[in-house]
Formats: structure tokens, C-alpha cells, sequence
């Protein structure tokens, strides 16, 4: 049955939720948390990311993510001039917001999981190949489980 009257917005929803789920796997059964982690994230990541290539990660995601990922997206300023997994993981704790203290590395790494295994794996492959290596090495190998 459907919950919203509308396929495109119960797809959302569904897929949406699986993909909290599974960051809640790693943050713990909060999914407040695990949105604004899966938005911070996602926002840092598309300010690394060369305009073109966000695009096109844009467009895998459900849409409902899709919105958070574009809030307040400013494509004609380039690529954040971040460079290390420090510099990385500052930025992304930086929009967790208001929320409970939450291991960043970690959080981090889980939703890169969640775009490794629900995004083209080409386009999984290009997004973290336009890292640079040191940022790249967040990113879990393909399999990889990503503990809690």
C-alpha cells in the first residue's frame, strides 16, 4: 500500500531509509544523527568534487538525499582546497550541527560505504579517484565493513 499516494515519494522514502539504516548501523539507532551525518558528509564531499562530477553524483541519489546534498551548493566557487583527512573530517564535523558527539572518521567512513554500494560502481570509482590520496584513504575498500 502505498504511504504517500505517490510511487516517486514512497521510492524515496524506502530508499532513503535504507540508506539510514545502514549509517545507523555505525553511529547507533538515532536516525536524527544519522541524517545530519549523512548530510554532512555528502556536503563535503560535493565541495571536493569538480562541479560535473557532483552532478552526476547527484543524480544517483534518492531524492530525497539528493536535497540535502544540493542545500546551499554554490558550484561556481570550485573544489574545497581540502587535502588531508584532517582538514576533510574538520569540515564534515563542522556541519553535524547540534547533534550527539559522534566518532567522525567513522561516520565518515560509513557513508562512503552507503555510496559504494548504492551508486554506479564506475561512478563510485571516479568520485573517490578525484580525491585527493590522502582523503581518499577514508573511503573503505570495496567489502570493507565499517565498525561501529
Amino acid at each position: 500500500m502505498s504511504t504517500t499516494g505517490l510511487d516517486v515519494f514512497d521510492k524515496t522514502l524506502q530508499t532513503t531509509n535504507i540508506w539510514l539504516d545502514e549509517v545507523m548501523q555505525t553511529v547507533g539507532p538515532d536516525r536524527k544523527v544519522a541524517w545530519h551525518v549523512l548530510g554532512a558528509v555528502l556536503r563535503t564531499l560535493r565541495d571536493r568534487l569538480p562541479p560535473e562530477l557532483a552532478a552526476h553524483l547527484g543524480a544517483q541519489l534518492p531524492l530525497l538525499v539528493r536535497g540535502a546534498y544540493y542545500d546551499a551548493y554554490r558550484p561556481g566557487h570550485g573544489p574545497d582546497r581540502l587535502h588531508t583527512e584532517d582538514e576533510f573530517l574538520t569540515h564534515v564535523a563542522q556541519d553535524f550541527g547540534g547533534i550527539r558527539p559522534v566518532n567522525v572518521r567513522t561516520a565518515t567512513g560509513s557513508v562512503l560505504a552507503v555510496l559504494q554500494r548504492h551508486v554506479a560502481p564506475g561512478l563510485a570509482e571516479k568520485v573517490k579517484v578525484a580525491l585527493p590520496t590522502r582523503i581518499r584513504a577514508l573511503w573503505p575498500a570495496t567489502g570493507e565493513a565499517v565498525e561501529p
